[in-house]
């Protein structure tokens, strides 16, 4: 008799969706993940793995995508989308960078293009590139990675093809005594062709999954001006002084976008403050590179400044570039960098 009602609607499906939950921590638990430590902050990060990492997809760069950081009990990141799948395209968290692609235009349709960070790509059709098509990664490179308490560095090796070659290094670095961690990359050309692209974060930012509303600011050190907008500006958000401002909340399903300008030719602007003035939490963003491209991002559940800076790199030559988070509480003694 009870075990009639047990499976008798609502019951079954109670039990179904705790089963569901059960396989979805289980397949979690098996993504190469690893987890770094300060007096201020944790982090967890996902490893690189091409037939078991979390993000296998072939529009982000595969290192340092951080799953989570707390910093004094408070959340950072996470996961803002809801259906996942590893070869998805944004199924990914974290302050996740991407390269634009190497040699695109010049690939006939099932020829190879380059991303840093990532590998050869099949090109599929003659069509312009698009980061939400299904492209197939031919070679992987090597991924080597090292850990200590503080830090993680990962190392990506791809020997030369098409006069293509590159080692790519990126250390996820935690600051002992200060609220920081650092992005430190170096770009290493081992090719016989210079390497020019551009690369962006886009900072996918959950500040205590919060819904992005009014208790949400992003400034900058300069007067932002509007050069496009898609979506958002004036309605959703407004510009405010050197700030970008929110109006009201960013409805389920729906989104912002638009692109910003003002900045200078100096890397003194990128410098890019984001603040929940509800929890009196936020971040600031700094890099010592410019920026050249400031697209604004945001849906119901994320937040995303994304700026750009170049990259060229000649033969036989390397370029370094850091980006530095800085956490902060205005309510504490940890004030706003």
């Amino acid at each position: 008799m009870h075990s009639f009602h047990l499976f008798k609607q609502p019951y079954w499906i109670a039990w179904l969706l705790v089963l569901t939950s059960w396989v979805g921590i289980a397949k979690a638990q098996d993504f190469p993940s690893t987890e770094i430590q300060s007096d201020d902050l944790r982090v967890s990060l996902y490893l690189p793995d091409a037939s078991k990492g979390y993000y296998r997809g072939s529009r982000f760069d595969w290192s340092g995508v951080i799953s989570q950081l707390t910093f004094q009990g408070h959340t950072y990141f996470g996961q803002w989308f809801q259906r996942y799948d590893p070869y998805l395209h944004d199924a990914i968290l974290g302050p996740v960078e991407a390269f634009d692609p190497i040699g695109y235009e010049e690939a006939k349709s099932g020829e190879e293009f380059l991303k840093i960070g990532i590998g050869w790509i099949r090109k599929i059709d003659e069509q312009p590139y698009r980061f939400t098509a299904p492209f197939e990664i031919t070679d992987h490179g090597k991924w080597r990675i090292k850990k200590t308490k503080t830090s993680v560095t990962l190392r990506q090796r791809l020997s030369e093809k098409n006069g293509y070659g590159y080692q790519y290094t990126k250390v996820v670095e935690l600051v002992q005594g200060q609220p920081e961690m650092k992005l430190v990359h170096r770009l290493e050309n081992t090719g016989k062709n210079p390497i020019k692209t551009r690369v962006y974060n886009h900072n996918f930012f959950m500040l205590d999954n919060q819904p992005i509303g009014p208790a949400y600011e992003v400034s900058f050190p300069f007067r932002p001006t509007l050069i496009s907008n898609t979506k958002g500006m004036g309605t959703v958000t407004e510009i405010s002084g050197n700030k970008v401002a929110f109006k009201e909340a960013i409805p389920p399903g729906e989104s912002v976008y638009f692109v910003l300008g003002g900045y200078s030719e100096e890397a003194s602007d990128y410098d890019i403050t984001l603040t929940n003035r509800k929890s009196g939490y936020g971040v600031r963003i700094t890099n010592d590179h410019p920026i050249v491209f400031l697209p604004f991002w945001g849906i119901h559940t994320t937040l995303c400044p994304e700026p750009y800076m170049d990259v060229h790199v000649m033969p036989g030559e390397s370029q370094t570039w850091t980006t530095t988070y800085s956490f902060f509480s205005t309510h504490s003694s940890l004030q706003q960098p």
